[in-house]
């Protein structure tokens, strides 16, 4: 008889990070590291991976260093040196949800409109398209942007997810590309 023992994931982490792209890389390695030994299906890790890096870079990009240096990672290390902090948590319904806070900014965090040859300005209407809900809470000092996905259950459907993003349909788009109509009539 073979005894196998459980293994405890955390369902919630918290790290704090340095502001700036350095500490990045590390989240998304631990956020990846932790869903996995969950068994959180593939493509739900690279969506929650994508988020938080895009959560995390508009931090660096756009808000200031937390004031007060007084955060955990989760190893109880990192107390000086916080500067933006990310946190997520897999609730019992099979939500998963991710924070990143950070000292604030000149402005409010809202997807904008880039143009096609933008170099960025995409990251909120990404964290829009692949999550179930997101938003900004305010405290004095920090600014936190979460976001909502979907792990098991009920939420775990792909198709529901993004259901916000605008996309037209292909007799919609202008005539920017030219007749492709026919294109493909003769693979048939």
């Amino acid at each position: 008889m073979a005894l196998v023992a459980a293994q405890e994931v955390p369902t919630s982490s918290t790290m704090a990070l340095p502001h700036g792209p350095a500490g990045v890389g590390a989240a998304r390695r631990r956020l990846r590291e932790e869903l996995c030994e969950y068994q959180t299906p593939d493509t739900v890790v690279d969506d929650a991976v994508l988020v938080l890096s895009e959560l995390l870079s508009n931090a660096c990009r756009h808000g200031r260093p937390i004031d007060g240096g007084a955060g955990v990672n989760g190893d109880g290390e990192g107390a000086h040196d916080l500067g933006i902090r990310a946190a997520w948590r897999l609730d019992e319904d099979g939500l998963l949800t991710l924070e990143v806070t950070d000292g604030g900014g000149p402005t409010r965090p809202k997807p904008s409109s880039p143009s096609l040859t933008a170099r960025g300005g995409r990251g909120l209407g990404i964290v829009g398209a692949l999550s179930l809900d997101w938003g900004v809470r305010d405290r004095p000092g920090e600014v936190t942007v979460w976001a909502v996905l979907p792990v098991r259950g009920r939420h775990a459907r792909r198709d529901g997810v993004g259901a916000r993003m605008a996309v037209p349909a292909l007799g919609a788009v202008p005539d920017a590309l030219g007749d492709l109509g026919g294109l493909f009539d003769d693979l048939g």
